[in-house]
């Protein structure tokens, strides 16, 4: 599945994991990409905005402007997951809703290889995340 060109974050990651020759070097630099997230405002990490589903804590903070974009931040409680959360915002954040919408995600990481290499309960997390913002995005 190619990533749409215009997202150019995003095939900056495939590209860098795709030159990372084993899984835990992917782990290192998804785990990396999750560190440079910056924190969220601390009214941010409350209830309202956590993804059920997760096994992690998970909070993702949307904002649609009026010409149909939306604009996503996120954290983890979790290395890894906080590392899954860049990788998801590397996917969905700045685009437009109808992009967001038309995105094969579980395509993309069984393209990538993050399917096979997740156990269930981060590959059900990951699907939370998704979930959350397609319905944010389907508003």
């Amino acid at each position: 599945m190619p990533v749409p060109t215009a997202n150019r974050r995003l095939a900056a990651i495939v590209d860098d994991l795709a030159f990372l020759d084993d899984w835990d070097e992917r782990y290192r630099y998804l785990i990396e990409l999750g560190r440079k997230l910056k924190p969220l405002p601390r009214e941010a990490y409350a209830d309202e905005n956590k993804v059920q589903g997760c096994a992690s804590q998970v909070w993702l903070l949307m904002n649609r402007d009026s010409s149909g974009t939306l604009s996503i931040r996120g954290d983890s409680d979790a290395l890894i997951v906080k590392g899954l959360v860049a990788l998801v915002l590397a996917m969905f954040d700045n685009r437009p809703v109808e992009e967001i919408a038309s995105f094969d995600a579980p395509g993309f990481f069984a393209e990538i290889g993050l399917k096979e290499h997740l156990t269930a309960q981060r590959s059900n997390g990951l699907a939370s995340m998704v979930a959350r913002i397609k319905a944010e995005a389907g508003r």
